[in-house]
């Protein structure tokens, strides 16, 4: 099989992109043009024009008075990334927004920083990847694969930071917050040395992160090569779990098929049971995308709470 040859390019707009075959691997933060979203959007998420500014001014009133509370207050683009998830009710939007920097206050040995030059080894290692092409949903496909996990030279705290990356580069796209995320945990080679890292403290941050904090219409968790042992590090989660989240969760085991019916082979790696090329698109240049944009996560890690203790310092 010939080798194919995968580099970094510059599309039209400045943005980098890599080519995987006939699938352009970009961040899309480009605003909602095509009808089909639109149309998502407007019957999911009551994306219309009057409910959007009605929206928008409350959460902005609702911002005002969070005294202690850093953030663009006037940039539309920042406020929808918490109204669509929302589905433009500004006081959920406010509530998400306030646990949201909440979290990073509570827990900020696992949230500072949070930029891709910071997180490096969790994409070059490809533990972490976000796929491309989306599903037949529209939604963004993340995929954490425990063989390529090595605690060693990985901390989980790491993987936990690159996660939140990943994710904070998929809520800027217009699309994604329409569609949602997917997240396929391929669990082949899981080790018990992997499995005491989770503490059931850490297991409930995690979830609550995921429940209560980010922004995203988490619309699937697909579990796939799971082993017997994997059955140990689901029981550390499941207190926590509520029933939206549980019933989302999927076992799928080695059946390719049991995946196929959930997600169109064309979004998913061969290996998966798809028909996306090979070789994988390396963990280097996923994350040379993700640095052209680190002057963004920069701006956004400005933003939350002050801290009280350190402005008394």
């Amino acid at each position: 099989m010939e080798e194919i040859k995968m580099v970094l390019e510059i599309d039209s707009d400045g943005a980098p992109y890599v080519m995987w075959g006939k699938n352009k691997m970009k961040l899309e933060n480009m605003p909602l043009t095509e009808k089909s979203y639109k149309e998502k959007a407007a019957k999911e998420l009551r994306e219309e024009p009057e409910i959007v500014k009605a929206a928008l001014e409350e959460l902005r009133q609702l911002l005002r008075g969070e005294a202690s509370l850093t953030v663009p207050i006037d940039n539309d683009e920042f406020l929808m990334k918490f109204l669509r998830p929302c589905k433009f009710y500004a006081e959920s939007a406010f509530k998400r927004i306030k646990a949201y920097y909440k979290f990073r206050l509570a827990y900020s040995e696992h949230c500072f920083d949070l930029r891709p030059g910071s997180v490096r080894s969790t994409f070059e290692k490809s533990i972490v990847s976000v796929l491309s092409p989306r599903d037949q949903h529209g939604r963004r496909i993340l995929l954490v694969q425990s063989e390529n996990w090595n605690p060693r030279d990985v901390p989980l705290t790491e993987v936990f930071r690159g996660i939140q990356v990943a994710l904070e580069a998929a809520i800027v796209e217009p699309r994604t917050q329409v569609c949602g995320v997917v997240t396929i945990l391929d669990m082949r080679g899981l080790s018990f040395a992997q499995i005491m890292q989770f503490t059931p403290s850490f297991a409930k941050m995690m979830v609550d992160w995921i429940q209560d904090c980010v922004p995203i219409r988490l619309k699937a968790v697909h579990v796939i090569n799971q082993p017997y042992i994997f059955n140990m590090l689901f029981a550390v989660f499941k207190p926590f779990l509520r029933e939206k989240l549980r019933s989302r969760i999927h076992f799928h085991g080695s059946s390719k098929p049991a995946l196929l019916a959930h997600i169109e082979e064309s979004a998913l790696r061969k290996r998966h049971g798809g028909t996306l090329p090979e070789p994988d698109v390396p963990g280097e240049l996923l994350i040379k995308c993700l640095l052209h944009y680190e002057d963004q996560f920069k701006l956004v890690n400005s933003y939350g709470y002050v801290n009280s203790s350190k402005s008394k310092s």
